[in-house]
Formats: C-alpha cells, sequence, structure tokens
C-alpha cells in the first residue's frame, strides 16, 4: 500500500484529493457534481467513464441518504472499484510444454524493459525464461532486448535487422524446444499505432505462433504508457482490435498525473490490469491490486 501511494502522489495530490475534499462539503449540490465530473475527466476517465462515474455515485447518495464525508469518500471507492476488472489468475502458469506470452505496444511506452522485468520477476519464480526480439525494424530495441538477457542470463533469439520479425518467431519457439525453456516471452514492434502496416505483422505474428504452439499465444499483454492518458484508451482499442489483448500492463505511473486512465481501460474495454509499473528499479513492476490502487487515490 504504501508503494502505490508514494507512486500515486501526483494523481493523487491533482484530481482524486481534489474530488475527496470537495465531497466533504458542507452541502452538496448540482455545482459539486459538475466539479467532480470535469475533475475526473481532467485526470484522464474519459468524459464516457467520468459520466458514468457521477450517475452512479448521485444515484446512491440519493439513494442512501449519504452525508458524511466517511461515506461519501467509501461510495466513491465503491464506484471507483466497479470499473476495474478483478484481475484473476492469467494462463500462463497453465500446465503445457511451452507457455507463450506476446507483448505489444507502441515505441516508447516502455514495452521493452517491461518485457526484461517480467523475465525477472518469472524466472524468479522458477521459469525457465526466454526472450524472443521479433521488433527486428528498430536494432536498438534488439540491442537492449539483448543487453537485458546477458544480466538476468535468460537467452534472447533475434534475427537480421530489418528482417522477417515472423521468422523470428518461429526461430524463438524452436530455440524454446530444443533448450528446454517452458515460457517465451515475444517482443514486438511499436511503430505508430495508427500503422495499418504494423497491426498486419501483429496479426502475422500471432498466426505463426499459433501455427507452432497449441492455442498460442496464450496471454496478449498490451504496454500503455501511463503519461500519455486517453491516447492509451485509444491505442488499446486498436491493439484489441488486432491482436485480441489479454491484459495490460500500465508504466510509469509514479510520474504520471494522468493515472484516471487506468479506469478508463477498465470501464470502456473491459481488460484487466496485469502490472503496473511505479518506478525505475528492477522490482517496481508490481501486479495490479485494485483495492489498494483506488486506496492509495483517496487516501
Amino acid at each position: 500500500m504504501g508503494n502505490f501511494r508514494a507512486s500515486l502522489e501526483r494523481t493523487r495530490q491533482v484530481f482524486f484529493g481534489k474530488i475527496a475534499n470537495l465531497l466533504g462539503a458542507t452541502a452538496i449540490d448540482e455545482d459539486t457534481w459538475e466539479d467532480v465530473e470535469a475533475l475526473l475527466i481532467q485526470a484522464d476517465l474519459g468524459v464516457a467513464t467520468a459520466q458514468h462515474v457521477v450517475r452512479a455515485l448521485r444515484s446512491r447518495v440519493q439513494r442512501e441518504g449519504l452525508t458524511t464525508q466517511a461515506q461519501l469518500r467509501m461510495a466513491m471507492r465503491d464506484v471507483l472499484l466497479t470499473l476495474l476488472p478483478v484481475p484473476g489468475p492469467d494462463t500462463l502458469a497453465d500446465p503445457r510444454l511451452l507457455t507463450v506470452l506476446m507483448v505489444v505496444g507502441v515505441n516508447g511506452s516502455g514495452k521493452t524493459t517491461t518485457i526484461a522485468k517480467l523475465a525477472r520477476r518469472f524466472k524468479a519464480q522458477g521459469r525457465r525464461v526466454i526472450l524472443g526480439a521479433a521488433d527486428t525494424f528498430r536494432a536498438a530495441a534488439v540491442e537492449q532486448l539483448e543487453e537485458w538477457g546477458r544480466r538476468l542470463d535468460v537467452p534472447v533469439i533475434a534475427g537480421q535487422s530489418g528482417g522477417d520479425p515472423g521468422a523470428v518467431v518461429y526461430d524463438a519457439i524452436r530455440a524454446a524446444r530444443a533448450r528446454d525453456r517452458d515460457l517465451l516471452i515475444i517482443d514486438t514492434a511499436g511503430r505508430l499505432h495508427t500503422k495499418y502496416n504494423l497491426m498486419e505483422e501483429l496479426k502475422k505474428l500471432r498466426r505463426v505462433a499459433e501455427k507452432n504452439v497449441h492455442e498460442a499465444p496464450h496471454e496478449v499483454w498490451l504496454v500503455l504508457d501511463g503519461t500519455t492518458g486517453q491516447n492509451a484508451l485509444v491505442q488499446a482499442r486498436h491493439f484489441n482490435d488486432a491482436v485480441h489483448v489479454t491484459g495490460a500492463v500500465v508504466t510509469k505511473l509514479d510520474s504520471s498525473a494522468r493515472g484516471g486512465m487506468v479506469f478508463a481501460v477498465g470501464h470502456e474495454l473491459a481488460l484487466p490490469v496485469r502490472y503496473i509499473g511505479l518506478g525505475e528499479g528492477p522490482d517496481d513492476l508490481v501486479p495490479f491490486d485494485p483495492p489498494a490502487f483506488v486506496d492509495a487515490l483517496l487516501d
């Protein structure tokens, strides 16, 4: 809870702290609700999600006759929690010879670093991890992943710069089997999410995985930059349409006042957040805990 609270301080102070103060006013009138909605929109919940929150909160206040700040804060907590799909167990631990996790996201979202942190976490749990550097269009991404592989003592399968990323996925699957690895994490290209070619390429990578490993990819996680606000929601829609995303990882929340975008992703896409990034350290990628997240924003 302490780590959550410290890392979400900017979002809390700029927006949710003000909302809590508004709800503690002596009288709640129409202006109060308009101010609450405006602050929620500024916190990057988006118009639709912000209006949903205000409607639900107003309804509960009227229905239950809530008046005290403690009651109103608890009601807000309950409403916000309903926006966040409970991140139940993912399928990575299901028994199978090889599990494939495909990681997608735009350049600059922290995707490659996130993959390294996930590899570190899963290796510590006893998984035999191997990485596939399928972002062949950005030489720096391959070099970065290979450097992480050396630090973590995790093999990285890469191809030639500008080469076929599908071939990298195929080679990585073969290498995983040959080296008795049970978890393959695939890094993918992250050019602008609006580019048609990128989405078609991701679909191709998914087909390569499907063809060579039963029911693969078993998870597709989208890395979102927490500082981009509503742009993250637009990105999530594009990637979800292309490759059927199963979970999100939200990075850089410690340096953002736009933490409200997590609620928009949950409410409008029903997409569970698996991990959030609360800093630059290797242990600052933590499993998402919805109650702790909401409490840290309203505390």
